[in-house]
């Protein structure tokens, strides 16, 4: 009789926590879904697994430890079975990895880590995998790799005129943002302060704001205290402090502005645009076309992935 799902995951973990012989003991092995005919085992989710039974063992309960489990398996199958219907695309495109291909990705992984190789591999068995596991974990993202570039790179087409016009964009937007310098005084409210405090605290700052004059400010900041807020993008204060900083003028002090913890009196040193320091277009167009080449390959991915999806057959029997 086949075991039921909570009976199967719970033997797993037991065998993925027991002794060698305890897991050959207990686990029996079978079919937990079928793609177009080709059975994917319960061995293979068991391996795919292993490197991350040690965050489902670190779960403090039983109970947390089972649904833990269960979401890893529900999504690795997930990926098997996508990895699955990219192997059966690629064998009908006659799309091919070889070992040298592996090598190769291999070598550049460890010469963009800047390690030696010993010093690689060590780092691999640190994440819970095998040299063999590694190899083969690549040789599927590199299968995957070869046959989106033969069936949807294609339809991907991005010219430096797409590239200048997000770049034009970018630079529309950073300019509509305003940067602020600006210094403050501030009058602080005590937590639960009763409204005769606020009123008291609020009536002090309007005082010493009537009086105030930018040359006078630095005096100030250090007679009541605050400080210098430096460069401030839009965004990055509560609106109700931003409305005040964009009424003024540089040179200009504001009317005493309450927050949730005091009265802050603003001085505006300066206020541009925020684009100035967009570095020019020839210096960036390179990561631009690569992030856009990324985004616009991951939505042909998906896209072609939903019709393998749409096309095949599968049950699933976890």
């Amino acid at each position: 009789m086949r075991p039921a799902p909570a009976a199967l995951l719970l033997s797993v973990l037991a065998a993925a926590a027991a002794s060698p012989r305890a897991a050959r003991a207990e686990v029996i092995e079978r079919v937990v879904a079928v793609v177009n005919e080709e059975a994917i085992f319960l061995s293979d989710l068991r391996r795919r697994a292993t490197p991350f039974l040690g965050q489902v063992m670190s779960q403090p309960t039983a109970e947390a430890r089972m649904a833990a489990l269960r979401q890893l398996y529900s999504e690795l199958l997930d990926r098997l079975i996508d990895e699955e219907l990219f192997q059966q695309a690629a064998r009908r495109m006659q799309v091919r990895v070889t070992t040298s291909d592996v090598q190769r990705a291999v070598e550049n992984v460890i010469r963009q880590n800047g390690l030696s190789e010993q010093e690689f591999w060590e780092a691999v068995e640190a994440q819970g995998y095998t040299e063999a596991q590694y190899r083969s974990d690549l040789r599927r993202q590199l299968l995957r790799l070869k046959v989106l570039n033969q069936r949807v790179r294609g339809r991907v087409n991005i010219t430096e005129s797409d590239v200048r016009r997000v770049y034009e964009q970018r630079v529309r937007q950073a300019n509509r943002r305003l940067r602020f310098r600006t210094s403050q005084v501030f009058f602080p409210v005590p937590e639960g302060a009763s409204a005769t405090e606020i009123a008291r605290t609020r009536d002090a700052a309007a005082a010493v704001a009537s009086g105030l004059t930018a040359d006078g400010f630095a005096q100030a900041m250090d007679t009541y205290g605050g400080g210098e807020l430096g460069w401030l993008r839009q965004g990055d204060l509560p609106p109700e402090m931003e409305e005040v900083l964009l009424t003024l003028e540089p040179g200009q002090i504001s009317a005493p502005v309450r927050s949730s913890n005091g009265f802050h009196i603003f001085l505006l040193h300066e206020r541009e645009r925020g684009g100035a320091n967009i570095p020019p277009f020839d210096d960036v167009k390179e990561q631009l076309y690569q992030d856009m080449l990324t985004r616009a390959m991951e939505r042909q991915e998906a896209a072609f992935l939903e019709e393998l999806r749409r096309d095949a057959i599968v049950s699933r029997r976890l």
